[in-house]
């Protein structure tokens, strides 16, 4: 007996009733011409994933089930089994459900068990996770539905739909990667197909961690096992899903959906021998376990979802499912696709006219502008493609309604506006840089002074103060030199703002009035050092850069440059990092920093950062017991104080008093929303739940660390001795 199974990949858009409703239609349409008589879809795929709050409105669970009732009425439908993510309200308690349903028909609600509640993720806040195994109750079902159906009643909870050939089991995202997931135990008894609804997120270099854990989890378990995972922005335009959907048989995989993708709808299909399942599971040992199982309940289906082997070899045009490997894209080519697909649907999303970038010609702000770039680059392929809904897209954002671009500089010349805001501390080569990139990308390009404005501000502060700031080198204070660096900053920023308000209006677009979407461009470092001026150039609405470091963002230009014929980038790749806000009589300044990950990505508090450091550093130059010790409990001030907002780095510790007025905790509570590529990025105030105030000296910490220290130095010292 053969069984076509089916993936769907579908984008989370919260709220949007209609085009989910839409979507998931053709997604069933699409896998029953491929032959499929199961269907598996994204977690709340009718809603949204990304909801949020709206889950706890009844509104969001009134029109789930219409858009439920108005899904299971298309004929589409007929002779297929199909699980809906959807929310539900079971006797006042809120659950997040696959539905498994029919044309006309649902068999049962099955509730998450296990729900995903940190980094990212707080369904606990919005729903609350099935907590009686095995068990089912009754569920009385909405009116809308019950009209489709005639039934008033179906059963919710933890069970097993049963087929004349086969048994279906659910599982949903999260549950997959706990150490107790159903699908052992489903499987355990008699479910020789899971379904999966997930919605989870994009990460670098962490794709291959989940498909492989998928794959080891069935090659231990056998069966079948269809995962359905989201693609593209989530509604806080933060998180992207990274589809790869898939479709497994005893731990080999059989069909995968892109990693990332602009279509609307892409469903994956394989074909399968239940046989090969079951004598996959023919070893004692897990016989054994199986016999000893506790019975689920059942609910019966009279479809017949499979064919015979026998009718299907007749067929010319019949092919068994061939197991494939998995397809990981190189981290580079992650960054290249991430960012094209959040910056293209944050456009759409927006219905935004395009981006303002201010392009100072170093590292940061040209890898932002590649990023849109690259954006341009795969709406290009995908309108090559054939993917009318991008070319329809395009038209709309850049309201050309003829517009079919030849080039991706085509597309970035409608969509980007970059500008160089130099100074009288302005170098040629940026400049030059800046105008040689904007060229070569095809973006629309200004090259403008802002000092007029800058001197108009200093007049004001002349006027009001009684004196003149003076730069460090020209013999002023530090809060001197720090003003009059942050004026040039936060100057910036303002005529950014204002050009992306008046840009198409100047411009002449058919979307002139319509305001740009401002881009950002600080790093993953910066954001955690708080090594940026508050509310300067790195204020924006949005920042593509905000959770990838420093050396990633190197290695993508290194990329860029033969992968997407960006000779240019070669020279921001070598040039010395500067912000260009002091007087070229100062040199030039490094603005580069050293961002550590272990307090989020591995939760240690001071004491036990410095211990780990000791051991991970033993043998890293230039780090001996007294560097790691003042590294973590500078790194903990870093991340505790609260003060002013400058861009230098400045350091006094005297008597556990400390000037720090240089490196600031508030910072992190106004960062720019950014695309989470990253573990370890701090987030903004959605997600950086640290306190606000702290003892800024950690004195117990910091104590614990230097008596430490003391005692190690001292046995150090000791076992020299005797070595001499």
């Amino acid at each position: 007996m053969f069984i076509t199974v089916a993936a769907a990949t579908l984008p989370s858009v919260p709220l949007d009733f209609l085009g989910n409703r839409d979507r998931i239609i053709e997604s069933i349409r699409i896998a029953k011409a491929k032959g499929a008589t199961v269907r598996a879809g994204p977690e709340l795929e009718v809603p949204g994933y990304g909801c949020l709050d709206h889950h706890l409105e009844g509104d969001t669970f009134a029109h789930s089930f219409e858009v439920v009732a108005d899904i299971i009425s298309d004929e589409a439908c007929k002779g297929m089994i199909i699980s809906l993510g959807a929310p539900v309200r079971h006797r006042n308690v809120r659950y997040n459900a696959q539905i498994l349903c029919t044309y006309k028909h649902i068999y049962f609600i099955r509730p998450k068990m296990s729900l995903a509640n940190d980094g990212l993720y707080r369904e606990m806040r919005h729903f609350t996770p099935w907590s009686k195994p095995r068990q089912f109750e009754t569920y009385y079902l909405e009116q809308v539905v019950a009209k489709v159906t005639g039934q008033t009643t179906v059963p919710i909870g933890d069970g097993i739909l049963s087929t004349p050939e086969t048994a279906i089991g659910v599982e949903t995202c999260e549950e997959l990667f706990t150490p107790l997931n159903p699908s052992t135990f489903l499987g355990l008894n008699g479910a020789e197909i899971i379904l999966n609804g997930s919605a989870s997120h994009a990460e670098l270099r962490k794709l291959k961690t989940r498909l492989d854990l998928i794959s080891n989890s069935t090659r231990k378990l056998g069966g079948i096992y269809v995962y359905a995972n989201c693609n593209g922005v989530d509604g806080e335009a933060r998180q992207i899903f990274d589809g790869s959907s898939m479709v497994l048989k005893n731990g080999e995989v059989l069909a995968q959906a892109s990693q990332f993708t602009l279509k609307p709808v892409d469903v994956i299909t394989a074909t399968v021998s239940l046989e090969d399942v079951r004598s996959y599971r023919s070893s004692a040992s897990r016989n054994l376990q199986g016999a000893a199982q506790a019975e689920f309940p059942r609910v019966e289906c009279d479809l017949w979802l499979g064919q015979p082997a026998e009718e299907l070899y007749l067929s010319d045009s019949f092919t068994v499912t061939k197991p494939m490997e998995l397809k990981i894209l190189d981290p580079m080519e992650e960054i290249a696709m991430a960012e094209a697909v959040f910056l293209w649907q944050y456009l759409t999303r927006t219905n935004s006219p395009g981006y303002f970038l201010a392009l100072s010609g170093g590292l940061d702000s040209s890898t932002v502008a590649i990023f849109v770039y690259s954006m341009a680059r795969l709406v290009l392929k995908s309108i090559e493609s054939g993917e009318h809904t991008t070319l329809m897209d395009l038209q709309r954002i850049t309201g050309e309604k003829d517009f079919v671009p030849q080039t991706a500089e085509e597309i970035v010349g409608r969509l980007l506006h970059t500008c160089y805001q130099g100074t009288v501390n302005s170098a040629e080569e940026t400049r030059s840089r800046a105008k040689r990139l904007a060229e070569r990308i095809g973006a629309c390009h200004s090259d403008i002074k802002i000092d007029e404005a800058v001197q108009a501000h200093h007049n004001i502060i002349r006027s009001t103060l009684g004196f003149d700031p003076k730069y460090a080198v020209e013999g002023g204070t530090a809060a001197e030199n720090l003003a009059l660096q942050n004026i040039q900053a936060r100057n910036r920023m303002v005529v950014s703002y204002e050009l992306a308000q008046l840009s198409t209006t100047a411009r002449r677009t058919p979307r002139a009035g319509a305001s740009l979407l401002v881009l950002g461009s600080g790093n993953v470092d910066e954001n955690l050092r708080g090594y940026y001026t508050k509310y300067d150039a790195s204020s924006a609405d949005v920042a593509p850069l905000g959770s990838i470091s420093k050396t990633d963002a190197k290695a993508f230009q290194a990329w860029a440059i033969t992968n997407m014929d960006l000779l240019i980038m070669d020279e921001f790749i070598h040039a010395t990092p500067t912000a260009e806000l002091l007087p070229l009589s100062a040199g030039v300044q490094d603005d580069e920093s050293d961002a550590e990950i272990l307090r989020k990505t591995h939760k240690l508090g001071p004491y036990s950062m410095y211990l780990r450091l000791l051991g991970d550093w033993k043998d890293r130059p230039g780090f001996g017991p007294r560097e790691i010790a003042e590294k973590v409990m500078k790194f903990f001030r870093f991340y505790s104080v609260s003060s002013s907002s400058p861009h230098q780095q400045h350091w006094v510790v005297k008597k556990e008093k400390i000037d720090a007025s240089q490196i600031t905790r508030h910072k992190a509570v106004v960062l720019t929303p950014s695309p989470h590529l990253s573990a370890y990025n701090p987030d903004d105030n959605r997600h950086d739940l640290r306190p606000f105030l702290y003892v800024v000296t950690w004195p117990w910490q910091f104590n614990k660390i230097k008596a430490h220290l003391e005692q190690l130095e001292k046995s150090i010292k000791e076992k020299n001795k005797e070595t001499t």
